[in-house]
């Protein structure tokens, strides 16, 4: 829906709700006298899409119902969200309605393509920037038989297919097998008796046999090549072709959407398109590279906004519950238990990671589960930044490029990532393990731990969830969402000084130091010597700024160069400013007691946890 068709200066109460895979969450907010828009109250309810209810407007209306018992409003009518301009009342109705939606899975994908590295991985990035999860990539290079292909397209049954392949003015030869691969699959739509949609943004040279092929069969949509050559990458028209063809084919045949888009001002938007959208905003609004995650308990969700280009990408079976047992597999048990001040076996471990699994929404009740849960997040964490930063390259997978006088068509895929993190200045977290973390440093630990951020980073959480909300919100209102982001829904945890280790070595036994010299907002100077292979943490309060002067040793880069002061103004927050000296690489110890012992060290600095709780546990080990 067009923005001009809204009166945003009208516009004081505002409904917005997720409905998610699970629980369906409505926010309230309004506009206050001092013209800032703020969070008011939220209410929460299952998710009503499978039966017996098979309506997914059932469960929002219970939710809804929670907010108007807290606050004493009339929200709903029998049609659905009541407005105010339909009743001239106060108290009676809202102003606008949005929504988003996860419900059912979401956006569920396949990609096809030529090359695996190339038009194959675009197509992947385009398709997971329109908030899909990519079930599979199918290539001609892929390594498997056409009979492989067939049967995984059959067993998978996506929402939606990307076809992609070939630069403009190329052979269609590899075009055609993939096509013929899909028809031959003969894949059905999952959510009824209806056309799967197909998205071909291919060679142009192969629209007619693709449209002769597959119109027929499929709800198929031409969009411009993906990659028209091999140097230029084009997935925006991929991308909003997906997003359009979600919401007619895919959300509109799902259990009560047709009455859930009746209801809501706006588009309804995919969960995780709603959850990258604050991130692109804040980057755009202060002109800053900011990487975002979403831990989920299936998935975990990284965005980035990086020298003002977005990129997304879904880890599907990283996450905190569903998934957590896979995160174990992926990382390896021995990473888990780096993490941990304990000596935890192998096979108890593996037990409570079970336990997870087959009761994921229960939540820890001991020290020593929040623990393991909190080394599982950071390997997540880690394993989502790297699958992220392997897609977000410099240089395109086969670009052309020069080297000695060669002229090189193709290059194997390589860690050139676009992302440095030293030029990264805002890290966000959202999901449950982060946002209802007990202790604001556990999630403060956490993302540092998992995705080793250089230089100068501010860290924030998502207090309640509300980054897909915001997000959809942003779309009608940007002001209003961007006060209620920066106000109610971001939890500033403080600012990390961290420098990289430039001396080559990785064991850990690298000597130097960072010397930091900070003014005080009381006027007075605090003056910290931390060695490396420490953490210190200095208390500043939120809404707090301080001046800084810090000065590392040679082989020790802040982002000016080793043995060079940087200065500058960094911010407060529930944490403070946060000086970490274990340096990137980070390294933690092998030997199980020099893990514990370094550990501990790093907890204490942190007041992670209560370490006189964590003692009992280790004395009674």
């Amino acid at each position: 829906m067009d923005e001009k068709e809204f009166d945003l200066e009208k516009i004081e109460l505002i409904l917005a709700s997720d409905v998610g895979s699970t629980t369906t969450k409505a926010r309230l907010f309004r506009k206050m006298e001092n013209g800032e828009y703020r969070f008011v109250t939220s209410g929460e309810a299952p998710t009503t899409v499978e039966a017996p209810f098979e309506d997914v407007t059932m469960g929002l209306r219970n939710a809804i119902h929670e907010v108007e018992e807290l606050t004493g409003l009339k929200l709903l009518a029998p049609q659905g969200v009541l407005k105010r301009s339909e009743t001239g009342k106060e108290d009676e109705g809202v102003d606008l309605y949005v929504s988003t939606s996860s419900a059912g899975g979401g956006l569920q994908m396949m990609v096809a393509g030529v090359i695996r590295t190339m038009t194959a991985e675009s197509a992947s990035k385009a398709a997971l920037g329109a908030g899909a999860i990519v079930m599979d990539v199918i290539a001609i290079d892929d390594g498997r038989t056409d009979v492989d292909r067939i049967k995984t397209i059959r067993d998978l049954r996506p929402d939606m297919i990307l076809l992609a392949g070939g630069t403009d003015g190329g052979t269609i030869q590899h075009i055609d097998q993939i096509v013929e691969t899909v028809v031959a699959a003969n894949p059905k739509f999952r959510l009824g008796d209806f056309s799967l949609p197909i998205v071909f943004a291919g060679n142009i040279d192969a629209r007619d046999l693709v449209t002769e092929k597959m119109s027929e069969l499929y709800a198929l949509r031409i969009v411009d090549n993906i990659r028209p050559t091999l140097e230029v990458e084009n997935i925006v028209p991929s991308r909003t072709e997906i997003h359009e063809l979600f919401m007619e084919h895919v959300m509109s045949h799902a259990p009560g959407y047709p009455k859930l888009m009746a209801m809501a001002d706006a588009p309804i938007m995919p969960t995780p398109w709603g959850e990258g959208h604050m991130p692109q905003l804040v980057a755009n609004t202060e002109k800053v590279n900011v990487i975002a995650v979403g831990l989920g308990g299936a998935t975990t969700n990284l965005y980035s906004i990086y020298d003002e280009r977005f990129n997304r990408t879904v880890s599907a079976n990283l996450g905190m519950s569903y998934s957590i047992t896979n995160v174990a597999k992926t990382a390896g048990i021995e990473n888990i238990i780096r993490w941990l001040p304990l000596n935890v076996g192998r096979l108890e471990l593996l037990d409570g990671l079970y336990n997870k699994m087959i009761r994921p929404t229960t939540i820890p009740q001991a020290l020593k589960s929040l623990l393991i849960e909190h080394a599982v997040a950071r390997e997540a964490l880690r394993m989502g930044l790297a699958h992220h930063m392997s897609l977000v390259r410099r240089r395109l997978s086969g670009a052309r490029r020069s080297d000695r006088g060669l002229s090189i068509l193709f290059e194997e895929a390589k860690s050139e990532t676009l992302i440095e993190m030293m030029q990264v200045d805002m890290i966000m977290g959202t999901g449950g393990l982060l946002s209802h973390a007990p202790r604001r440093s556990q999630a403060f630990l956490m993302m540092t731990d998992g995705f080793q951020p250089e230089g100068i980073t501010r860290l924030y959480v998502d207090s309640i969830f509300m980054m897909p909300h915001l997000g959809v919100l942003s779309t009608v209102h940007p002001k209003a969402a961007l006060e209620i982001f920066e106000k109610d829904c971001l939890v500033n945890l403080g600012t990390l000084i961290a420098p990289r280790n430039t001396s080559g070595r990785t064991d850990g036994n690298t000597k130097g130091e960072v010397r930091v010299t900070i003014e005080m907002p009381d006027g007075s100077t605090r003056e910290e010597v931390v060695p490396f292979g420490q953490i210190k943490r200095i208390p500043l309060e939120e809404g707090d700024s301080a001046e800084v002067s810090a000065n590392s040793s040679n082989n020790l880069d802040l982002g000016n160069g080793g043995g060079k002061t940087l200065t500058g103004t960094v911010q407060g927050g529930a944490v403070g400013i946060v000086i970490d000296v274990r340096g990137r690489p980070l390294y933690v110890p092998s030997d199980d007691a020099e893990r514990v012992k370094k550990l501990l060290e790093w907890y204490t600095a942190m007041e992670a946890y209560d370490m006189g709780e964590l003692e009992k546990i280790r004395v009674g080990e």
